[in-house]
């Protein structure tokens, strides 16, 4: 058997699985073609007319066998992901690199530090980053400058998406006022300091966490992602958003997941393994 022929014989059984792609590709012949090639410590450019041997069909096959059985991605079964041509080490202790990310927003920016850190993870995106504090802009701005991204984050005030127009995202991150009117009253003195508009996120902790969630899905791109601190208000979130399909990547950190669009309407999706 070649390896063009084991390629073809494990897409075939994703196809039959019905899997859901979206960690680095986004069909069945991609997908297979990544976790053959690399499971076999093989390059992708490898010449697929040469032969697989008998352990190699075997080592694919177990690890076909859990991405079916588990749905567990190719790229925590590889243990590795491709972001921009490059190669990274990733395990179930970290999200996933997605296909390339072009515009980022960053929500309730404060400092600027997730957006920074956003610029840095991502040298190709632009980035918003919107506070409704004229305060926190202005330490967002000595950050940006200090870190030499003036030309990319670009910093706004906004209530939250309401003076961004019509913009889409690929990633939203954003770590909201979330405290609750219980716990506000419980603060310890240290956290007295801190700005009070910063934490109140209303009487559950959850008013900016509704909006964001109500607001998302028309500024995020097919298939973008929003990623959301809550704290220690988990079980908060999923009885008043039950409905919801979350991702808790950490206890305190759920993602949400745009829908896809019909493909005929998708723009071509990138063909490195494990890049968004």
């Amino acid at each position: 058997m070649t390896l063009a022929e084991l390629i073809e014989r494990t897409a075939a059984r994703f196809a039959a699985a019905s899997l859901f792609y979206g960690h680095g590709t986004d069909n069945p012949r991609d997908e297979a073609a990544w976790l053959v090639v690399r499971a076999l410590g093989l390059a992708f450019d490898t010449d697929l007319k040469r032969a697989a041997s008998a352990a190699d069909a075997e080592r694919v096959e177990r690890l076909a066998a859990r991405r079916i059985d588990e749905r567990m991605p190719v790229a925590y079964l590889l243990k590795e992901a491709w972001l921009a041509g490059q190669w990274f080490y990733v395990d179930e202790r970290v999200l996933i690199a997605r296909r390339a990310v072009r515009r980022v927003l960053d929500l309730c920016t404060g400092s600027g530090c997730l957006a920074i850190l956003a610029a840095r993870a991502f040298p190709a995106a632009e980035l918003d980053a919107v506070d409704i504090s004229p305060a926190a802009l202005a330490i967002a701005r000595k950050n940006v400058a200090h870190h030499g991204l003036g030309r990319r984050v670009h910093l706004r005030r906004s209530d939250l998406f309401a003076a961004l127009g019509t913009a889409r995202y690929d990633l939203i991150l954003t770590n909201p006022p979330y405290v609750s009117a219980p716990a506000m009253g419980a603060l310890p003195a240290e956290y007295r300091h801190e700005p009070r508009v910063a934490l109140a996120g209303g009487a559950d902790g959850l008013a900016f966490v509704a909006r964001i969630l109500a607001g998302a899905p028309a500024r995020l791109e097919p298939d973008g992602l929003l990623i959301c601190e809550v704290g220690d208000a988990r079980r908060a979130v999923e009885r008043r958003f039950a409905r919801l399909q979350l991702a808790w990547p950490k206890p305190e950190v759920f993602t949400f997941k745009s829908a896809k669009i019909p493909s005929a309407r998708r723009r071509p999706a990138s063909r490195a393994a494990g890049a968004r």
